[in-house]
């Protein structure tokens, strides 16, 4: 049996995570009284009794509860944005390369990815690592997301608001967004991708785009070569789908849905286009491969269960 510990079980991740663990029977979800669950000493009792401690909370808040716990021995899963890029910490994205499910099993820290690095890097990852798209290649990157991505605060507003009204908005207009470091770092490029998010009028479900064209590959490369790279790449992962080329029968109307995997754990890719420019596109759950669903997969990796275990692929 072992004792698992959501800090943050209130919010979106959080709830999802403790809905899945409850079901199961070797696993025990320690509680922590409501009005004493910001009191530091309390919490630090909680802790120590873990197996593992699942970190839903803010960046500063993960930070002050990592450094204040700092001498015990429990494994920690880090949900926020926090440790992403710290060298001390595991990438929490098996998917990542062939030796990332097994650095997952060994490390005492592990970050949970973003939802939107998630999308972004399984479609470029392969590519520059098998040596067909420039490293110094500014990539342009076009995602949409329902809005439970932005947390309860997101999801109370667009709960009251006119949905004729706000169909649609693009935001992190300054350029800066948080999850950027990420991209950058794990996809191997020289420089950062411009990034255009966008929430849309549905609860959860997102696509992530990434226009390529021939002047970004090294030497002569086909469409079908990087349908064939990302094919090969994850044929051996059971929640990753490659679809074939052009697949027309996967679009409605000629429109390619972003919720329609909404309540999945898996991950879609789509290769749209010709040897000219192509459009390489990730279809996933915010809430599921992009949050929770990549939190129950990493703790399952890490405690030793069946990978896929508790996960809807």
């Amino acid at each position: 049996m072992y004792q698992i510990f959501i800090d943050g079980k209130e919010g979106t991740t959080g709830l999802q995570i403790f809905e899945r663990l409850r079901v199961m029977d070797d696993i025990e979800i320690l509680q922590i009284d409501s009005q004493k669950r910001k009191n530091e000493a309390e919490k630090r009792e909680v802790i120590r009794e873990a197996d593992l401690v699942v970190l839903c909370l803010p960046d500063e808040m993960s930070k002050k509860v990592v450094q204040a716990n700092s001498d015990t021995s429990v494994k920690v899963i880090d949900a926020s944005t926090a440790f992403r890029t710290d060298p001390n910490w595991t990438y929490g994205l098996p998917e990542l390369s062939t030796s990332q499910a097994e650095e997952i099993r060994n490390a005492e820290c592990v970050s949970n990815p973003g939802c939107y690095p998630t999308g972004f890097l399984m479609l470029v990852k392969p590519l520059i690592e098998q040596g067909i798209l420039k490293k110094n290649s500014v990539l342009n990157i076009s995602a949409i997301s329902g809005y439970s991505g932005g947390g309860r605060r997101l999801i109370e507003r667009y709960d009251g608001f006119n949905s004729e009204k706000v169909s649609a908005r693009p935001y992190g207009l300054n350029m800066a967004h948080k999850h950027l470091p990420e991209m950058t770092k794990y996809s191997g490029l020289l420089s950062e991708p411009l990034f255009l998010p966008i929430v849309a009028n549905f609860y959860q479900g997102m696509t992530v785009s990434v226009p390529l064209q021939r002047g970004m590959f090294i030497g002569k490369v086909s469409i079908k070569n990087v349908h064939e790279v990302l094919s090969n790449a994850y044929e051996p992962n059971k929640n990753i789908t490659v679809f074939g080329l052009n697949d027309e029968e996967q679009l409605q109307d000629g429109f390619l849905n972003p919720h329609i995997i909404k309540g999945t754990d898996r991950q879609e890719i789509f290769i749209y286009g010709h040897d000219e420019q192509m459009v390489l596109i990730s279809r996933l759950d915010n809430l599921g491969k992009g949050a929770s669903g990549a939190a129950i997969q990493n703790l399952n990796l890490m405690l030793g269960f069946p990978e896929y275990r508790g996960l809807a692929i």
